[in-house]
């Protein structure tokens, strides 16, 4: 059995600045799977999963020049990938038409809450204080451990909680104020 040589984060982005194939290749091999994982827990679909992995990779190597080696290179990674996901639901979405099956159907009254897109959410995430703000990103955005946050960010794994709670605390104040605005408005 063929043993499959590793190769260091910096030989990856070098090989792929260079834009060679051979390095490129590497570079999917080694991210593919978690990228896939990632996006099978967000479609059920195999194919629609694969084509926002590639599209996310397009992405990857487009920007690779960018990487500063800052932080991990897969949490990069991660971050353009869930860029492309978010962009492949956001365009389904202006597909979804609902229809009126009964005439007595009466309307559902949302709260001001379920108003808010997710950008207005993500601006309201880049209000926090910036450790906490990266610590919600990564858990709830990205899907990382408290573990792999704590590696990543060189802290202990019960700060990266109490970040976490700190970000969802002030997230929920947030929120509240903008349904307060909202049914005063």
């Amino acid at each position: 059995m063929l043993k499959q040589r590793t190769y260091t984060d910096e030989d990856l982005v070098k090989g792929c600045v260079a834009n060679d194939r051979f390095w490129q290749e590497q570079f999917y091999r080694r991210f593919f799977p978690a990228m896939m994982e990632m996006c099978l827990r967000r479609t059920d679909d195999r194919d629609e999963a694969m084509s926002i992995v590639n599209n996310g990779f397009m992405r990857v190597f487009k920007k690779i020049h960018l990487y500063s080696f800052k932080g991990s290179l897969e949490g990069w990674v991660r971050r353009l990938v869930w860029h492309s996901l978010a962009d492949y639901f956001r365009d389904q979405q202006k597909y979804i038409h609902f229809l009126v099956f009964e005439e007595r159907d009466e309307p559902v009254h949302a709260s001001p809450t379920s108003q808010l897109y997710a950008e207005d959410i993500l601006r309201m995430v880049d209000t926090l204080p910036p450790a906490s703000a990266e610590v919600f990103k990564l858990y709830a955005i990205e899907g990382f451990s408290h573990a792999e946050i704590g590696e990543q960010l060189g802290i202990s794994d019960g700060t990266s909680k109490w970040h976490l709670a700190t970000a969802r605390q002030k997230l929920k104040q947030l929120i509240n104020q903008h349904d307060l605005r909202s049914y005063a408005g």
